[in-house]
């Protein structure tokens, strides 16, 4: 397995457009369509999730219309309806919605201030398998790109930073997804991302930026700068609940105390059921270490008889980890492991600047 370079230049509409020179169509369409199809045959996409979907263009063609410029660039290339890659970025979403909440995106997030290798972002995705053989690292420059270029994890028919990324002023940041009970008009935390890599070269920025408009709901983030700042966020829908670090850590929880009520934990998922075990171990492991890329590396690919499954391989839920990510921000660099970190083989992809 192997994953997807690219080179993305000029403005975020070609950026998104020269994606489709990759090919693999017919997968694309299956990742990105083909999901909308199937919230379409579980009634998720009713009247109230049209005016829901409606809101959320209004307000993203006003905060971030870079990130929708970019998601019809990609709509051109693969020749798909944009609309339906809008709708596409908000299925988990409009699951929650529906008290139907399922967490087909898993993911294990941590970033730490200093060691050996500089302060790093670090992630294993855990994603649908329909996303096996689509996974792309590419870097972005463009005059939207304030921050000098960004390398990011992500999927081919998708934003750029559709998992987590590094800036040329060495900014990192990674996301996991988090399913809750309350959602609202506001920033979709995969546009967020890109948004947040383009424009913030710290974290002080990045926080100033999302403390400045209102959030869909759901998910985290962990970040890291050069300088050794760190910083995990809930978005949640009444306001992001800030840690600063150190070392942070998320899993697929809220745990703030003023929004861990918030978190829909379905009975019998696998991906919610595990989170807390994969935040524990992340909890119990991490402090009191200099932790550098080999061992980061090492990290991801624990397993179930080692203290929890943060390498997960879909047995039991079809959710998998489908690539595995560690960030310098001194280096401006990535580690990229598409497929399981504790077999696949990593690779260094470096920020051209």
């Amino acid at each position: 397995m192997s994953v997807i370079t690219l080179a993305l230049t000029g403005s975020a509409h070609d950026r998104g457009r020269v994606q489709a020179s990759a090919g693999q169509a017919e997968q694309v369409r299956q990742a990105t369509i083909g999901r909308v199809q199937t919230a379409q045959a579980e009634g998720l996409i009713d009247a109230e999730a049209r005016a829901y979907l409606a809101a959320q263009r209004a307000f993203h063609q006003a905060a971030d219309p870079e990130g929708l410029a970019e998601l019809d660039g990609i709509a051109a290339g693969f020749g798909l309806d944009p609309d339906m890659l809008f709708t596409h970025l908000h299925v988990s979403t409009l699951r929650a919605l529906k008290n139907g909440a399922r967490l087909d995106d898993g993911c294990s997030a941590w970033a730490v201030s200093d060691g050996p290798d500089g302060p790093l972002v670090v992630k294993n995705r855990d994603f649908s398998g329909t996303h096996l053989g689509i996974q792309t690292v590419a870097q972005h420059d463009g005059p939207d790109v304030i921050t000098g270029g960004m390398l990011c994890l992500g999927s081919l028919g998708s934003p750029g930073a559709y998992s987590s990324g590094v800036n040329a002023q060495g900014f990192a940041l990674a996301d996991t997804q988090v399913a809750v009970r309350h959602h609202r008009v506001g920033w979709l935390r995969y546009f967020l991302m890109t948004r947040l890599l383009a424009r913030c070269a710290t974290v002080a920025e990045a926080l100033a930026l999302i403390d400045s408009q209102p959030h869909a709901g759901g998910g985290t983030l962990v970040m890291a700068d050069a300088s050794g700042d760190v910083a995990a966020v809930e978005l949640g829908a009444a306001g992001a609940d800030v840690t600063r670090g150190p070392l942070v850590w998320r899993t697929n929880q809220y745990v703030s105390a003023a929004l861990a009520g918030d978190t829909l934990l379905p009975h019998g998922d696998v991906i919610a059921g595990n989170s807390g075990d994969r935040f524990a171990h992340l909890q119990a492991v991490l402090p009191g270490r200099d932790w550098d890329r080999t061992a980061a590396q090492a990290l991801m690919a624990t397993h179930p008889d080692q203290g929890a499954p943060i390498c997960q391989h879909g047995e039991d839920s079809g959710t998998m980890t489908i690539a595995s990510a560690v960030y310098s921000c001194r280096d401006r660099d990535a580690l990229i492991c598409p497929g399981n970190p504790c077999s696949g083989a990593w690779t260094r992809h470096t920020l051209d600047r």
